[in-house]
């Protein structure tokens, strides 16, 4: 596919920048870092919205876009909470790491062992299969307030589930090790179970850490709030209680208000949450009985796993909190052969988890021959879009390019072959991960 991506120019580095809407607008002009940039606006140290910004040597041409964001962003200004300290749950913050990003690691721990909560704990995971000679582990975790629990058998989703066994919270709340948390992130998950008790999880917003390289900068185009559209209203995800087949296998996102934002199948929960950032209550991960094994990274199945928890969720009545004052900094992958292998990946774990999702419950073969076709052909119809962002024949895009300087990337169309291109591949993979799985759990699959 080397030349669907030179067909596209390799875009430059854009910038990151916070910006506070209820402050003076900065000057934003090109400079060595980058002739564009993704805006994040925030309001009351919250983010609310994002702008992509052409950078140019007048400060004039940038704040002509930010301009119209200092009126509307965050409009009606959400009350913030205020949740005494012991009306907070307990939460524990699980890392399931293969040591690979020792320096990302360390930086996550620096947030987390000091994040403003007055009840957490910090469980890092060791889910390496065989530990090196020259370990970096034990140096990253020396005179730090965590746990370390040691999971050999492979996969995040074995992992994850050990840090939940070795964990005391009433909240389990995950993240990855390429990824930083803000120092409210718990805080915001946790008044949002706090205030909302029927929920039994709750997500938040997934930004890029950097924009620095051409794959990190065609991921964030591609996929923009990480697995879907970027949003910042807080809703409520709620299963359509209707009888029959599909109970359950519609859900509706609800604003505070009661107002619907939108409705859309329970496998495009998605859109809305992500295994970056998320957290369940531990009851609910008990009666669901964990992550599933046959799924997510380190699997023949490479992902799905916290997809399936979402789904398993809502599945069963219910209800997940989008909590967009929960906010995580990815760093995305930064070469395009390591980047179209995620999205490869991506692609093999969804057709995966669909196919892990039927052999728990045969009543989602009936409701996906019913929903498929129309969900594949809103993948598709996205898709087309984005290709087409960027490249003249977006009506939309081209006059808002014309009006100001919106940065618009072109995004190459490798990156949906590759995605593509998983898809069919997910059943068998899924298989070969559930006999390798049963393998680990007969002792036949070396962990050591």
């Amino acid at each position: 596919m080397a030349t669907t991506t030179a067909a596209v120019a390799l875009p430059g580095p854009r910038r990151v920048v916070r910006v506070d809407l209820d402050a003076p607008l900065p000057e934003l002009v090109a400079d060595d870092a980058g002739s564009s940039a993704l805006v994040v606006g925030y309001r009351g140290g919250h983010p609310v919205c994002t702008a992509d910004v052409a950078l140019t040597a007048d400060p004039a041409d940038a704040a002509r876009v930010l301009a119209p964001l200092v009126g509307t962003a965050g409009a009606p200004h959400r009350t913030p909470r205020v949740v005494p300290d012991d009306a907070l749950p307990s939460i524990s913050v699980v890392v399931s790491t293969v040591v690979d990003r020792v320096e990302d690691l360390g930086r996550l721990l620096d947030v987390l062992e000091h994040l403003d909560y007055p009840r957490h704990e910090v469980v890092v995971v060791d889910n390496r299969v065989r530990v090196p000679a020259d370990d970096p582990l034990p140096a990253v975790l020396a005179g730090r307030n965590v746990r370390l629990v040691t999971e050999r058998r492979p996969g995040l989703s074995a992992g994850r589930n050990a840090g939940v066994a070795a964990s005391h919270g009433d909240v389990v709340a995950f993240t990855d090790d390429d990824v930083q948390v803000d120092a409210g992130w718990l805080r915001a998950l946790g008044e949002r179970f706090a205030t909302e008790p029927g929920l039994d999880a709750v997500s938040g917003v997934i930004l890029p850490t950097e924009l620095a390289t051409p794959a990190q900068v065609w991921y964030e185009a591609y996929y923009g709030g990480f697995s879907g559209e970027r949003t910042f209203d807080p809703v409520t995800i709620v299963p359509d209680d209707v009888p029959g087949t599909m109970r359950h296998a519609q859900v509706a996102a609800v604003r505070p208000d009661g107002s619907v934002r939108g409705r859309f199948p329970v496998y495009g929960i998605g859109a809305y949450g992500a295994g970056a950032n998320m957290a369940f209550r531990r009851e609910l991960l008990e009666v669901v009985g964990g992550f599933d094994t046959t799924l997510g990274a380190g699997s023949p199945a490479r992902g799905g796993e916290d997809l399936a928890m979402f789904v398993e969720t809502l599945w069963r009545g219910g209800r997940v909190g989008f909590e967009p004052t929960a906010v995580v900094h990815h760093r995305h992958r930064r070469t395009v052969e390591a980047l179209h292998a995620q999205l490869r990946g991506n692609g093999v774990g969804y057709t995966a988890l669909l196919c892990a999702l039927v052999a728990r419950d045969r009543r989602h073969l009936a409701v996906l021959a019913r929903l498929v076709p129309l969900a594949a052909g809103r993948k598709v119809r996205g898709v087309v879009a984005t290709l087409r962002r960027g490249r003249g024949t977006d009506d939309a895009a081209g006059a808002a390019a014309a009006a100001a300087p919106v940065a618009v990337v072109p995004v190459p169309r490798s990156l949906a072959y590759h995605e593509f291109r998983g898809f069919p591949a997910g059943p068998a993979a899924w298989v070969r991960s559930r006999r390798r799985w049963r393998d680990v759990e007969s002792g036949r699959f070396p962990t050591r």
